[in-house]
């Protein structure tokens, strides 16, 4: 099966810029593409607990529920741990879905990936 990785580097203060990983990520599940979304630089604002739920860009839905969507359809996502002890947020601060991982993951999952693209 074909796996696509989203890479979400821009942080909430550019919510234009975050809706893009959920939207694609849920199309490509529903074409039965397996899908990782990784959250890294201020990316990491975007799945901290309750900033989603703030964030609502033109004529789009609360960005929290692109990613329940995207999740619920099964997409994975990943936070990265050296961006959350550099913006000095802590482990638990993020939605139970993500999982904080190393750059050694990030690396494995670029590696795996059909396709790699960033935003």
């Amino acid at each position: 099966m074909a796996r696509i990785l989203y890479i979400q580097t821009s942080g909430i203060d550019t919510p234009e810029r975050l809706y893009a990983p959920f939207v694609l990520a849920t199309a490509a599940r529903a074409m039965g593409v397996d899908v990782d979304i990784f959250f890294m630089i201020k990316g990491v604002t975007v799945v901290k607990r309750g900033a989603a739920e703030e964030i609502q860009a033109g004529n789009f839905p609360k960005l929290s529920e692109m990613r329940d969507q995207a999740i619920a359809a099964g997409a994975k996502i990943y936070i990265c741990e050296q961006s959350t002890e550099t913006l000095g947020l802590e482990r638990g601060d993020f939605i139970e879905e993500g999982r904080v991982v190393g750059s050694l993951t990030l690396n494995d999952l670029a590696i795996d990936a059909d396709a790699v693209i960033t935003f």
